[in-house]
């Protein structure tokens, strides 16, 4: 991989992991949330593909597989919650996630 396709992979990576950083600081929608961590969760991944890649190592795709898994665990339990909220409450905020204590 060319050192100028692995720059424009490492920014774009950085560009996603920023705009996702920002719309979960800015949305208080609890799906935009959810949406702007798998953005930033991807970014990392690609980062990681990125530098495997580079030094011509199967660690980061691996260690992309197990995010991958960790992240659809985590978009189906975020998701579950998120649409439980939403029935009970339509136009619920990300403020409105306290009434999740008991």
């Amino acid at each position: 991989m060319g050192n100028d396709l692995s720059t424009a992979y490492l920014s774009l990576s950085a560009v996603l992991f920023a705009v996702g950083a920002f719309g979960l600081l800015v949305r208080r929608n609890p799906l935009v949330m959810v949406m702007c961590v798998e953005l930033m969760l991807n970014a990392v991944n690609l980062t990681f593909v990125t530098f495997g890649r580079m030094l011509d190592d199967v660690t980061g795709q691996v260690i992309v597989f197990f995010v991958l898994v960790v992240a659809a665990a985590e978009v189906v339990i975020g998701l579950a919650i998120v649409v439980a909220v939403s029935r009970r409450r339509p136009g619920a905020t990300a403020d409105d996630l306290r009434v999740l204590r008991g």
